[in-house]
């Protein structure tokens, strides 16, 4: 009697306590915004936030932009399963101003593109006639700028357009915003909080296609809240870093990664994405990838790659991209 006793209590604990294999994360709108930004910040687990040095992301940070050395043009297409696609697209530029004392002052500027969507969905009639291949994009727009007002101190806005095309007259459209600081505690460590996506949102009208019949929806974005560290070590050779994010949507979630320099010309890289700390049995996204620059003249060609673990799916994440610093 007692060992049915036990079991019956361990099997009822078992069922109280048990967690799913799912996120509220994951269902909730513009998940195509949370995968990440290209090949580096992929397949350095996206724990990028208070990366500065080498080519940076305002997709991280809208910080980072005064970190950028030269001129910086960046493209990323990703070799995705099921007729998926997600491209990334960025231009990075800082602006010297006049030194206030010792201090030197720079302004940055960032623009850039996020372009996701799937493509031959069969369509299909009230009678089950097949009426051709359908297709949906997402995509984001965004401009991001920053001041460095002292050597240490460090605050960016990024403002983001959403378009959403669902179905033929079925749009959405939305504005969101970002905020985002750098704090340069020594040379080698830096800390970065970022609030992202205030105000983003899918806001959808049927009317159009139903008439009287269709409705009015709102998918609001989750509102993320990051603390980042980076930090560099071994003569500047190898860097670490770790993001630490909670949302509205109950999540709390740890991205480590870290680079290091095998030569002048070539990068290694590894990180791991969205560790639940809220949820353990959520499977990770492992990640790992290369760089390698080559010199022309004054200007730097970089060849990026990123390989990444995507759980639930018949096959994984290629990133490939190119960067082109002038």
């Amino acid at each position: 009697m007692k060992k049915l006793i036990f079991i019956s209590i361990f099997i009822l604990s078992t069922l109280i306590y048990a967690q799913s294999e799912s996120s509220p994360y994951n269902s909730k709108a513009g998940s195509f915004a949370r995968l990440g930004f290209g090949a580096r910040g992929m397949g350095m687990g996206n724990a990028m936030s208070a990366v500065i040095d080498g080519n940076v992301f305002t997709y991280y940070n809208p910080a980072l932009s005064v970190f950028q050395e030269k001129n910086s043009f960046q493209t990323s297409y990703t070799f995705m399963t099921l007729d998926r696609k997600l491209n990334f697209l960025s231009f990075t530029k800082k602006f010297k101003l006049k030194s206030r004392g010792n201090t030197e002052r720079y302004l940055g500027f960032s623009a850039g593109i996020i372009n996701s969507g799937v493509s031959d969905i069969p369509g299909y009639d009230n009678e089950g006639t097949f009426t051709g291949n359908l297709s949906t994009s997402q995509n984001q727009f965004y401009i991001a700028l920053a001041n460095k007002f002292s050597e240490k101190f460090t605050l960016g806005v990024t403002f983001k357009y959403y378009y959403y095309d669902l179905y033929e007259d079925l749009t959405s459209t939305s504005i969101g915003i970002d905020i985002g600081a750098i704090y340069r505690i020594t040379e080698n460590l830096t800390a970065a909080f970022t609030i992202t996506d205030l105000n983003a949102k899918d806001e959808w009208d049927s009317s159009d296609i139903y008439g009287s019949s269709g409705t009015k929806t709102t998918h609001k974005f989750p509102v993320l809240t990051k603390f980042g560290l980076a930090y560099k070590t071994l003569e500047n050779k190898l860097l670490v870093a770790v993001d630490y994010e909670s949302s509205n949507a109950e999540t709390d979630i740890v991205r480590v990664g870290s680079e290091y320099k095998i030569h002048e010309n070539l990068t290694v890289r590894a990180g791991c994405d969205r560790i639940h700390l809220e949820n353990m049995d959520i499977p990770v996204r492992p990640s790992f990838g290369f760089s390698y620059f080559y010199k022309l003249n004054n200007n730097i060609i970089g060849i990026n790659y990123a390989f990444v673990v995507e759980p639930y799916s018949s096959g994984d994440l290629h990133v490939v991209g190119v960067n082109f610093n002038f």
